[in-house]
């Protein structure tokens, strides 16, 4: 997977703050309940953990900033995004949200541009407090996507997934998903869990059309085709953080009752589904 070395990126949809950190009582997570569920959520690419985030103490700490921290304000082409990761990400969100705009305007559906917040281990989100243990989620509340880079990271070394560059593809193009299910008002924050319910529905829809945007991708003018070995790497990530999975490497077992994502062999059918029919109306988990 390559970008287009002329493609012109729009690093305006992203909010830097990396270098930024949060001092003070900050988001404490550590043994017990509450910090096993936050990083169950944070590696199956939860979109809301509100239920999770209010719940702890806000920070009233400081704010304190690296003026040596590298910016996407650098990122300006297609060029910069093959040779840095966060230029890929800034690559990535153009694409993806260009994507968005022209097929919804196809079906009379006017798409909302949503920022991406990349941050260093903790930063404050309209869900809460974003901690790099919480992993990518999209908040509807500001509606933004909050991303801390070292998860890409975590996802290779602690949960096996291959990696690279469009695994991390798929992570923000699900993460946008749910941003279009806000768009077309079909996004609910219902906490039942299982197989069959709601949660679980909306996460594999996202990974459905995270396959759409793939089918598509080069046609944004950003993107070269991705081959059959970027495609395996989603699906490889998708694997990853199926419930099962991380259920039977957490807890050594299964228990479907517990599912709000859907299973590994599920999140790869749906990106699969997207993928092939190229059409978002097809994603109906």
């Amino acid at each position: 997977m390559s970008f287009n070395d002329n493609a012109k990126l729009d690093p305006s949809e992203v909010q830097d703050v990396r270098g930024s950190r949060m001092g003070g009582g900050g988001l404490a997570i550590g043994g017990g309940g509450i910090g096993i569920v936050i990083l169950i959520a944070s590696l199956l690419l939860g979109f809301d953990p509100t239920q999770i985030l209010n719940a702890l103490p806000a920070d009233t700490g400081t704010v304190t900033t690296d003026p040596s921290a590298q910016s996407v304000a650098d990122c300006k082409t297609g060029a910069d995004a093959n040779k840095r990761e966060d230029c890929r990400i800034v690559g990535y969100i153009d694409s993806i949200q260009q994507f968005w705009k022209d097929e919804l305007a196809k079906h009379g559906t006017t798409y909302t541009l949503a920022t991406t917040v990349l941050y260093t281990d903790q930063t404050q989100a309209g869900c809460g407090t974003a901690s790099a243990q919480t992993g990518p989620f999209y908040c509807p509340v500001d509606g933004k996507v909050y991303l801390d880079l070292a998860f890409f990271d975590q996802l290779h070394s602690q949960f096996g997934a291959q990696g690279g560059p469009w695994a991390e593809a798929y992570v923000v193009a699900h993460e946008y998903g749910h941003h279009v299910q806000d768009v077309l008002g079909t996004l609910s924050n219902d906490q039942r869990t299982g197989p069959g319910s709601l949660s679980v529905k909306q996460e594999l829809q996202a990974d459905c059309f995270a396959g759409v945007w793939t089918k598509h991708a080069a046609e944004t003018g950003y993107l070269q085709a991705p081959t059959q070995a970027d495609i395996s790497s989603a699906l490889d990530a998708a694997s990853a953080v199926g419930d099962d999975r991380i259920q039977k490497e957490t807890q050594g077992k299964v228990a479907p009752e517990q599912w709000t994502h859907g299973s590994s062999a599920q999140r790869q059918q749906w990106y699969t589904t997207g993928y092939s029919t190229g059409d978002y109306t097809r994603c109906t988990p």
